[in-house]
This record gives structure tokens, sequence and C-alpha cells, in this order.
């Protein structure tokens, strides 16, 4: 059965705002043309921001080019991803992990999930023979001596304290997903087998159904955990992937009631994906950035194939309040932060951001597409 109209017509004007006005202004203003990699944000008018280039951005970038490719946009996308992969390498350590910024050579495990989703992005947009593949596999192979946890998890350093993120660790799954698709080795899908199985068995709580963002080392959930909505939404979506790719009907169910909760206790009354809950499901943060409403629509397209209304009415509402984040003067910028008062926060639109919008348009994408199938 087709897409719904109103579904429809939204995939239209955000794929349109993607390819025509979007990529060609990061491309163009966002790119550092002249020095490598990329600005991390952009003015109003359009000019670059001056700060240290993280290697998030570097990394999120590469994805972003990579699958405008993928989804037919037919600009200069090869030439943006090679630059990137220029850049990223300059932030490689020579033990093979990547460092946080130009300016900071600490490693984190979130710049290691990052730098793998871009390897493998690069994977899928320019196929086999490129070596990518063997270097994300140093990468892996590193992470796991310097950070890693028999577990699956991840620490943030080599004291190996506490706290336990789930942030990097789900941004690591997503690499592994993404590994698992485009590469040949099997320590990818051993490694996003073991997450899922954390997150379904350890940092999901059996009494709120929540998956908090802070964990002790037994991964109980500290004092202070806040629930993130935006992340159930990007869980949920991740663990409905695991799913798709090996059948495994736990992760599935998993992944739909983390969605649920965050359509349930995550929106406010304006219709937007709030920041923060406190541990009791009720709210710490009602800011509402732009990634939650990318990671709801997200969701929402993958809970579609299972359950067309739910999952079309979810995306099409997270499609919704992305839309009112591009009104711009300059189209291809967004606004990031809707206060709780209901005004826009004045500020420059961050690169990071992209990436969410990309993933969101081209999931659902993909969801209309297969619907017309």
């Amino acid at each position: 059965m087709p897409a719904p109209a109103d579904i429809l017509a939204q995939r239209d004007a955000l794929k349109g705002w993607l390819f025509e006005a979007a990529l060609p202004l990061w491309w163009e203003r966002g790119t550092d043309h002249v020095d490598g990699g990329f600005f991390e944000k952009l003015e109003a008018d359009g000019s670059p921001v001056a700060a240290p280039r993280r290697t998030r951005v570097v990394a999120r970038q590469i994805y972003v080019f990579a699958q405008a490719g993928r989804m037919g946009w037919t600009g200069p996308w090869e030439d943006a991803l090679r630059h990137g992969l220029a850049a990223l390498e300059r932030h490689q350590r020579a033990d093979g992990l990547f460092r946080f910024s130009d300016a900071d050579d600490i490693p984190q495990p979130y710049e290691q999930a990052f730098g793998l989703l871009a390897l493998a992005a690069a994977r899928q947009a320019l196929g086999p023979g490129h070596g990518l593949e063997s270097k994300a596999q140093a990468v892996r192979a590193a992470l796991a001596a310097r950070l890693g946890r028999a577990d699956g998890g991840v620490h943030d350093d080599e004291t190996r304290g506490a706290p336990l993120r789930a942030n990097p660790l789900m941004h690591l799954f997503e690499a592994a997903l993404a590994w698992r698709e485009a590469g040949e080795d099997g320590g990818w899908a051993d490694l996003s087998n073991r997450i899922a199985r954390l997150a379904r068995e350890r940092l999901i709580q059996p009494e709120s159904g929540a998956l908090p963002e802070l964990f002790q080392l037994d991964w109980a959930p500290t004092e202070e955990a806040e629930v993130e909505p935006g992340h159930q939404f990007e869980w949920g979506f991740l663990l409905l992937r695991h799913a798709a790719l090996t059948q495994n009907l736990a992760s599935g169910e998993a992944g739909r009631r983390l969605i649920l909760l965050a359509e349930r206790v995550g929106v406010a009354p304006d219709g937007l994906v709030i920041a923060a809950l406190g541990r009791d499901l009720t709210p710490h943060d009602r800011t509402a950035r732009l990634w939650p409403q990318a990671e709801r629509t997200r969701a929402g397209s993958a809970l579609a194939e299972h359950d067309n209304d739910l999952g079309w009415a979810i995306a099409g509402h997270g499609a919704a309040g992305l839309l009112r984040y591009l009104d711009m003067p300059l189209p291809g910028l967004w606004r990031e932060h809707r206060e709780p008062t209901g005004g826009w926060r004045p500020e420059p639109s961050p690169a990071s951001s992209l990436y969410h919008l990309v993933g969101a348009i081209q999931a659902l994408d993909e969801a209309c597409l297969q619907a017309s199938s």
C-alpha cells in the first residue's frame, strides 16, 4: 500500500530542501576548500564560524555526502566524500584511534563510532576496493583493546571508571550495523549482536521501559541519569534495523516499545520532542532541539514497515516538526533550539545536525519507496 499522500508531500518537501538548498550550501560554504575539512557552524548569512574541528563533524559530513550520493543527489557528492576522507585521515592517531578534534588528541568512543560510521557510509557509496574495511577493522580492534568491555560496552577513557555512557555505545551499534551491511568481516555481526543484547537485557529498565543515559560499571543507572526521548527514538530505530538484519524478534519488540514510550512521554503539547526526562519520566528539560525531531521521523519511518498506521503517524508528526526548524531566511540552514517558552534561540546552524536530517530524510524516502513497490 502506498504511503499516505501527506507523508509523500512531506518527503518531497524535505528531500527538495536537502537536494536543492542544504547540500549545495554546505558544500560551497560549509566546506573548507583551502585548509581541508568542514566548518563546525554557519551563521545565518552563511558565513563560517571559527572553532576547533571535531572528528565527529568530519565523520558526519562524510556520512551526509555519501548518503546523498546513494539517494540520487547529482551534485559533487563524491568530491565532498573524498575531501572528507582526507580530513578524517588527518584526525587519526598513530595507534589507529581518532582524536577528539584538531586541538585535542584524546580518543573517545564517540569519535571512534562516528569514524567507523563514516568509513561504512563511504564503502556503501564508493563500493569495495578502497581499503576502507581494513581501516575500520583496525579502528575496531584498537577501540576494543583500549576501551572495550567483554559485554560489548565501552569505557570513556583508560581509567575504565564510571559512568558508562549509553550515547557512544548507541552510535557504535549504528556503525556496526552499517558495516554489517557494507562489509564482509564477521566481527561486525558479533559486535552488533552483543550491543543489541546489552541494550535489551541491561540498558532498558524493566520498571519504566526506558533506556537512561548514564550507568554504573554494573549497568545500574546512576542517580542523576536522565532519559532523552530523542535517544529512545534513536535506539528504537537501530533495534528495528538489527531485527530486520537478523530476524531477531526480541530486538524488534524492544525497538518498538522504545519508540512508543518516547511518543507517549517525550512529546510536548506543541508537538515537538523535548530534550530530557527524569528517571520517573517527568520532564526535566522542555527545550526542543532539532535532532530529536529527526530521530522521531526516522523511527516512525522504520516502524511503518511493521505497523502502517502507527508508523506513518509518528513519521508524519516528526516530519511536520522538522519542517518548522527549516524555515530560515537562507535556505539550507536550520534552527537548532526551540525554548520552552516557544521562541527560537538565535544561534548559528551546527554542521553536526545535518547527519540527523539526512538520516531522517533518507529513512522517510526509503519507507515511501518500499511502500510503493
